[in-house]
């Protein structure tokens, strides 16, 4: 018998136990909440199975700025919430016993696994020097699953660009919100004269340290989006209109050097994002760099929403 210490069993039991308040909860401002509280968890959850990347990507992400443009939504619907509430409950339970349904599948095929699991550790851990990182998540999303992580940066691009059609014509190419008034002695102002030099210094730094250590383009990038939204949210900042070209070129710079070394690789003769042994990790540096801040500026703008104020203003 497998003796699971007493931390985990508490933490299993709260994840298990928001995780279903979330789902059953009838506001959605609560349950929104709930997810928060939920990824918090789950990512303490992943430290505890010393999976520090993914707690990482899951704290930034997955509750973090998932969970702000969620609380934006709730916030937006909030006044047509109680009659859709009324007229259709039975979506909420559909959702409750789809989600159970999941979670019984994938309890049942992990449990089904042979002892010990099949696993392909060995072997990428033995060409994990051809890499020249010594951190084996990164070397896993940017050499053996390179295209993957290149189509995830597509994906999202693509999505702010769903985001920006839904603006009105006149708004096209204009600013996104309105531009936030908080009070410049209020504790807003404050935070964000204070943090962002801070938070920035972080961004670059978790960046940095995952070629050989948790950390990578994603949080590093999370981290410096939340520190840009805090300097909108106080008012110190007015959001860039989506026409400007700069900002244009930030957003497609980080995928488009990704794919001009996959086509060098793919020159030289080898394959398709295939990194010479020499050059592997300043490649690597080269292409999550620009990564870095095109996953900001694109998460801060999916943020901030569709134009709403004409190019002109």
């Amino acid at each position: 018998m497998i003796a699971v210490p007493a931390l985990d069993l508490v933490l299993a039991a709260l994840v298990l136990g928001v995780a279903t308040w979330a789902v059953f909860t009838r506001e959605s401002f609560a349950a929104v909440v709930g997810m928060v509280v939920f990824g918090l968890l789950l990512a303490i959850a992943l430290v505890r199975l010393e999976a520090v990347d993914v707690a990482l990507t899951e704290a930034a992400l997955g509750s973090g700025l998932s969970g702000a443009v969620l609380i934006a939504a709730a916030s937006r619907l909030r006044s047509a919430e109680a009659a859709v509430a009324a007229e259709r409950p039975r979506p909420r339970a559909a959702a409750a016993a789809l989600s159970a349904a999941v979670a019984a599948a994938l309890a049942t095929a992990v449990l089904s696994l042979p002892d010990p699991a099949p696993t392909l550790a060995p072997e990428a851990a033995g060409s994990l020097a051809a890499t020249g990182v010594g951190n084996p998540v990164t070397a896993v999303l940017m050499a053996y699953r390179a295209m993957d992580t290149l189509l995830e940066k597509v994906v999202l691009l693509l999505a702010l660009v769903g985001v920006w059609s839904l603006a009105k014509d006149r708004a096209w190419g204009g600013r996104p919100s309105q531009r936030q008034r908080a009070d410049p002695r209020g504790a807003l102002v404050f935070l964000a004269r204070l943090l962002p030099p801070l938070g920035g210094v972080v961004g670059v730094y978790v960046l940095w340290a995952g070629a050989d250590d948790p950390g990578g383009a994603f949080p590093g990038g999370t981290i410096l989006a939340a520190m840009w939204l805090l300097v909108l949210m106080a008012g110190l900042a007015d959001a860039p209109p989506v026409s400007r070209r700069p900002l244009r070129l930030l957003l497609v710079g980080g995928p488009a050097l990704f794919v001009a070394v996959g086509l060098g690789g793919l020159w030289l003769g080898e394959a398709f994002l295939a990194y010479p042994r020499a050059w592997a990790k300043p490649l690597i540096l080269a292409i999550e760099i620009p990564m870095t801040l095109t996953v900001a500026a694109t998460l801060g703008l999916l943020f901030l929403g569709p134009p709403e104020r004409e190019p002109r203003r």
